[in-house]
């Protein structure tokens, strides 16, 4: 296994490369290793994916079993993994600090905080201060640390472009290193993004209606894909649309389309 700085270094150097690169979300080690095989170059968590995959709501789970996964997830590859660290599971900026420095301590090399609570936006200073907080946190590290920052509107329904772009410039200001605004999928609204910050730009697919593909995102200037619980969605999808045909049908055909368990274990 490579070190946790040299994790950094690879990973800041994608972040200053010229083309866009995908960071796809594993929930699990199994996850995590099949997209490493895949010669994906640094992943990122979920917490929706990971939430689901325990069986409960997003950004429910505790802080200390989040670290757990984070832990497993960063020791179970050779790639960089960056971290959904939901909200910080705190409101107060002095707490952010010490998540992010906690978050640290498991080998991960990034993470993002979210500028949400219980679906609402924390109002505007306090999500500046926040961030803030955090970036002091990830500059007194002894490796590079990648925060993202996120402004959540789109994600909560609220699609307001003139706050969203107001959050993100704040963000930068406040020490962000990758800025992210999840469910911004209009090219028209994307350019706005862009011509509006000057740091890498987080871009989320895998939802409906975000039909770009990678070559169209690296164009306009945006730097990374994340996949978000897409992926695990789409393994769930997979296995409830089974269940639904064995309780419907009582065959069990579907075998002949998986793969092998020695086809999977390969993988690994």
């Amino acid at each position: 296994m490579i070190s946790q700085h040299e994790k950094a270094v690879q990973f800041k150097k994608l972040h200053d490369d010229k083309s866009a690169f995908i960071i796809p979300n594993p929930w699990d080690v199994a996850s995590t290793k099949i997209l490493a095989h895949f010669g994906f170059k640094a992943l990122a968590t979920s917490s929706a994916a990971l939430s689901l995959s325990e069986g409960t709501n997003d950004n429910e789970l505790p802080l200390e079993k989040v670290m757990i996964h984070l832990k497993r997830i960063s020791s179970s590859t050779n790639l960089p993994v960056t971290a959904d660290l939901g909200n910080g599971f705190f409101d107060k900026p002095e707490n952010i600090y010490n998540t992010i420095i906690k978050a640290a301590e498991t080998g991960i090399v990034g993470a993002s905080i979210e500028d949400t609570s219980s679906n609402k936006s924390y109002p505007f200073d306090l999500s500046v201060e926040r961030i803030k907080a955090a970036s002091e946190a990830a500059k007194s590290l002894n490796f590079p640390f990648m925060l993202t920052a996120r402004a959540d509107n789109y994600f909560i329904g609220n699609p307001d472009l003139k706050d969203t772009i107001k959050r993100l410039e704040a963000y930068q200001m406040a020490g962000a290193n990758v800025l992210f605004a999840p469910g911004v999928n209009l090219k028209t609204e994307l350019k706005s993004i862009l011509t509006s910050i000057n740091k890498p730009l987080n871009v989320l697919m895998g939802i409906k209606g975000a039909t770009m593909n990678l070559e169209e995102l690296s164009e306009m200037g945006v730097k990374r894909v994340s996949l978000g619980a897409s992926l695990y969605r789409t393994a769930m999808s997979s296995f409830i649309q089974t269940i639904q045909q064995i309780k419907e049908t009582e065959q069990f055909d579907f075998a002949e389309k998986s793969l092998s368990f020695r086809e999977i274990s390969n993988l690994f």
